[in-house]
């Protein structure tokens, strides 16, 4: 029974997590084309995973469709524009997915938090150079927090989104927690500048934004 699934495992294709998340879109069981699949991703999963370019999509669908767990048809279009390729994913891709989003391992999110980064570099910046880069941050954040809100709340208004809903609304925790995170920072540059007279001038705390 062991090497029965050793030699299922060596004959599944190793696909990158990219892939999964291609096939995972499908996995919901809508025929999509490859514009449909960068708006679906564009909603949802970058906020917490990936926001592709349209040569990443057909690239990974040309993959998935090379083993087998998508396939394609031309379809015409109402429009009079010319014909489209659509996707669909097949009975196994769809064995293929479930058998990643239960097996796969759980690994460590890798972060590469470039304000962080940034901020790591300080003693090669002046403070309102610094002070900028947090600012810009924590209105980003606060900006992508107000996007996950709005379409955590047109989620879960349809029952089949009801787990991507659950995820919305993790990554409108997540960028609150990025925002916070800023404002502390800011608090802590001026507790810094206030010991240590970063800026040059001893005991002048930062100004927020």
């Amino acid at each position: 029974m062991r090497g029965a699934q050793a030699g299922d495992d060596a004959e599944r294709p190793t696909l990158p997590a990219t892939s999964w998340a291609v096939l995972g879109l499908l996995s919901f069981g809508e025929e999509l084309s490859g514009y449909d699949l960068k708006k679906w991703s564009d909603w949802s999963l970058r906020f917490f995973y990936w926001s592709p370019s349209f040569s990443q999509i057909y690239g990974e669908l040309k993959r998935l469709e090379k083993v087998g767990y998508v396939s394609s048809r031309m379809v015409a279009q109402e429009t009079g524009n010319r014909d489209k390729r659509v996707y669909v994913i097949t009975d196994e891709g769809m064995a293929a997915v479930r058998r990643w989003a239960r097996e796969a391992p759980v690994e460590p999110p890798v972060l590469k938090h470039g304000v962080m980064l940034r901020l790591w570099l300080g003693h090669l910046l002046e403070v309102e150079q610094m002070r900028d880069v947090l600012g810009r941050h924590r209105e980003y954040a606060e900006t992508m927090r107000q996007r996950a809100e709005a379409d955590f709340a047109g989620a879960r208004a349809e029952a089949a989104w009801a787990y991507p809903s659950l995820a919305l609304k993790w990554s409108e925790r997540y960028y609150a927690s990025e925002r916070d995170l800023a404002d502390a920072m800011l608090a802590d540059l001026d507790e810094l500048v206030a010991a240590d007279g970063a800026d040059g001038v001893e005991g002048e705390a930062v100004k927020r934004p």
